[in-house]
């Protein structure tokens, strides 16, 4: 079953390792699949871990149930440099709530109705969804001259 719903949710990386079910909220468990990973400063590889905090971040929605995931945020320590970094996941960016492809499925949503309306459809503040909106335009931009 979850190998199923790995396929489906399709994250680089992780594996689920449990779902929950809360109404019509899932909250999908995930754990790291790598044990060594690349320094964000020098590039080597390394497996010191030297802490995991959960986040809960908001993923895409699947069968009209919103969907959350619990994200191991790992921090680990480069011997040859001296450094503590937090391990990158590409389907989410450092200090979002949201993964990457649901903060584009709000800006898409935007384009097509209203802040207004796309905030009370999500359950998301008007500051949540104008937030994503303006960094999504914003990135936009930079892609566009880039």
């Amino acid at each position: 079953m979850l190998f199923f719903l790995e396929n489906l949710v399709d994250l680089p990386k992780v594996k689920i390792r449990n779902v929950i079910q809360e109404g019509t909220e899932a909250f999908l468990i995930l754990s790291c699949q790598e044990e060594e990973v690349k320094c964000n400063y020098c590039g080597r590889l390394t497996d010191e871990l030297h802490q995991t905090n959960n986040l809960l971040i908001r993923d895409l929605p699947i069968s009209g149930q919103t969907v959350y995931l619990q994200v191991p945020r790992r921090k680990f320590y480069c011997k040859k440099c001296q450094r503590f970094f937090t391990e990158n996941l590409e389907f989410m960016e450092a200090r979002r709530k949201y993964t990457v492809r649901y903060e584009e499925y709000v800006y898409n949503r935007v384009n097509v109705s209203s802040v207004e309306q796309v905030s009370r459809e999500e359950a998301l503040s008007w500051d949540k969804v104008h937030g994503i909106y303006q960094r999504q335009c914003e990135k936009k931009k930079k892609i566009g001259k880039g």
